[in-house]
């Protein structure tokens, strides 16, 4: 059978002969596990109604901030990749229009991790066997579109085909969850669970914030105005959010910062910060103190509690104030963690039911910070290569300067943390395929033995990401 050129059998598999063959064998047998997405931001909308996705631009370009973030920062406006403004403005709505333009960049993505997982899904799912180029544009449209029709590339089919055991969604406090009961009540058996996301509610420098406050009180029936009924409002929200298959919460702060204040000194800042605005060192507190309080809380309800700070984000005023949030324009920053995580520590981080996991953008972090504190506290995991790093060197980087000191299972395995649905299996593809040519390496240097290897490996697809995330 003829390889298709946008995969190669042996993509990121090591170049010398011998660890190479080594990677194949460990990835031959963790191929075809399922999937396990234990954290992302895919729409639940997809799965609720299961429409056909409209045209490839809306599927490929529309959605995923690393493509347009890479256009934009070549001068590509927004506006011309459809990118929906704030105030309602002209964008462009020619779905072939916006294709041409994407494909007019498509040199762009040479090298990058995106270009990995766009080869992969047009090869694998669309039978596409030639790079995109302008001459092609239209063609290669013709051809994803008319797959698009068919009953099999609906999102269901899809969710099936991708061998998709559960994933993770991602929704603010204050949403009402109407698309998982709609999921729910149409009784498709495939598992698509929610994410306690409460940064609206726990950020006083987020848009919107008293405003939230006050509608967090009236989805709850407490009384948001004091710090204990404010408490109470997410206990009950918690809840709530389990009921529909939540395991995990997350939490995107700017900073790893956390604090553990008396009841009084907390409801003196609840109030300070209830007040319009708040000073940028109460906010920062506040926020430190509902990491302490979310960890409490999960230590009663059972959620796992994602950490994932150092990252400045909506850097682009202008951007943010046209466009809104998460378009591309979040920024990597330093991230302090051995200091800024001891307040939690000493009340919670010797508990063994309870797990945080730890991400970062600050690779620095990895081996001075994050492997020791993971290699020794109980509650407290690594997650995986994250975000800008989720490429090949990233993962690498990751495993070569956390195992030595976390080992493997101070780890939680893969997640995609992606809005864009196509790229799932080439992302947890590229996942298993830099995990095995790492293990191949161990066995190679006699680090370790293939058989352990080959445990490593499914330990490291599957069954870590099962534990740490309780989607058993």
């Amino acid at each position: 059978m003829m390889t298709n050129p946008l995969v190669h059998p042996d993509r990121l598999f090591p170049a010398e002969a011998h660890t190479r063959a080594i990677a194949r064998r460990l990835y031959e047998r963790i191929a075809h596990l399922p999937i396990l997405s234990p954290h992302g931001h895919t729409d639940p909308r997809w799965f609720a109604y299961n429409e056909a996705f409209p045209d490839p631009a809306t599927l490929f370009v529309v959605p995923d901030h690393y493509i347009f973030r890479m256009l934009y920062s070549q001068g590509v406006p927004l506006e011309k990749l459809g990118i929906p403004r704030i105030d309602g403005g002209s964008v462009e709505t020619n779905p072939r229009a916006i294709w041409k333009l994407f494909a007019e960049h498509w040199h762009l993505f040479r090298g990058t991790p995106t270009r990995l997982w766009l080869d992969h899904a047009f090869a694998t799912l669309f039978d596409i066997h030639e790079t995109l180029v302008p001459e092609n544009a239209d063609r290669l449209y013709d051809r994803i579109a008319e797959r698009l029709e068919q009953p099999s590339y609906r999102p269901r089919a899809l969710f099936e085909r991708f061998n998709i055991e559960a994933i993770a969604t991602t929704e603010s406090a204050l949403d009402p969850l109407e698309h998982h009961e709609a999921i729910r009540q149409s009784g498709w058996t495939g598992r698509v669970i929610t994410t306690y996301r409460p940064d609206s509610v726990t950020d006083p420098e987020f848009e919107g914030f008293h405003s939230n406050l006050v509608r967090f009180g009236e989805l709850t029936g407490c009384d948001t105005s004091t710090w204990s009924g404010y408490l109470n409002a997410h206990r009950k929200r918690r809840q709530f959010f389990k009921s529909y298959g939540a395991t995990a919460s997350d939490h995107g702060h700017a900073t790893a910062c956390t604090a553990n204040l008396t009841h009084a000194e907390a409801e003196a800042l609840f109030q300070r910060v209830c007040q319009s605005p708040a000073s940028a060192a109460d906010a920062e507190l506040f926020r430190a103190q509902m990491l302490t309080e979310m960890a409490k809380m999960s230590l009663v309800d059972g959620l796992v509690m994602q950490i994932h700070p150092g990252s400045m984000r909506n850097h682009n005023e202008r951007l943010f104030k046209q466009f809104g949030r998460d378009k591309g324009a979040d920024i990597p920053t330093q991230t302090d963690y051995v200091s800024a995580l001891k307040p939690l520590l000493d009340l919670v981080g010797n508990e063994p039911d309870l797990t945080i996991i730890l991400f970062t953008l600050d690779e620095t972090a990895y081996a001075r910070e994050l492997a020791p504190l993971a290699g020794h506290y109980p509650a407290l995991r690594l997650g995986p290569a994250w975000w800008f790093h989720d490429s090949y060197e990233g993962m690498m980087r990751f495993r070569e300067m956390t195992t030595e000191t976390a080992g493997f299972y101070n780890t939680v395995g893969f997640n995609d943390d992606t809005r864009a649905f196509c790229s799932i299996p080439a992302r947890h593809d590229v996942a298993r395929r830099v995990d095995c040519a790492f293990l191949a390496g161990l066995v190679a240097t006699h680090r370790l033995n293939e058989e352990e290897a080959y445990g490593l490996a499914e330990d490291l697809t599957y069954n870590l990401a099962k534990k740490a995330y309780h989607l058993s």
